[in-house]
């Protein structure tokens, strides 16, 4: 764990948000086929702006410090807002990963991308 920065090593001790979400308003599931890591964004979503991200993660550390991250970030952001956040902007701020561990930054941005298209469909 020395290799992680405080905040990935706060967030993968006392993940924020974690369980199951009741009739999310959208949700989306990523998985990595390399290491096995998934995720999963459930989102609550009121007039536009996330309320709520829960989210359920099997991986390693900083896969679950992404989603507890990300989760806090997020709330009250606007859809446009959350769509924008990058994979970049999700490493570095949790201080940053490993080159091996680049990739749950990545699925962090992805299941959220997915959970509000669900949304967005649903509503269609």
């Amino acid at each position: 764990m020395s290799t992680y920065s405080k905040t990935v090593i706060k967030h993968f001790e006392h993940p924020q948000n974690a369980g199951e979400m009741d009739t999310p308003d959208g949700e989306g599931t990523v998985r990595n086929p390399v290491c096995g890591d998934q995720m999963q964004v459930m989102l609550r979503i009121s007039e536009g702006r996330i309320k709520r991200m829960q989210w359920l993660t099997r991986g390693c550390p900083p896969a679950i410090a992404t989603s507890s991250w990300t989760s806090e970030q997020v709330e009250g952001w606007t859809l446009e807002e959350a769509e924008a956040l990058t994979r970049e902007a999700i490493a570095e701020g949790i201080g940053g990963l490993p080159k091996d561990k680049v990739h749950c930054s990545v699925l962090a941005a992805d299941a959220l991308k997915i959970a509000i298209t669900d949304y967005r469909n649903r509503k269609q």
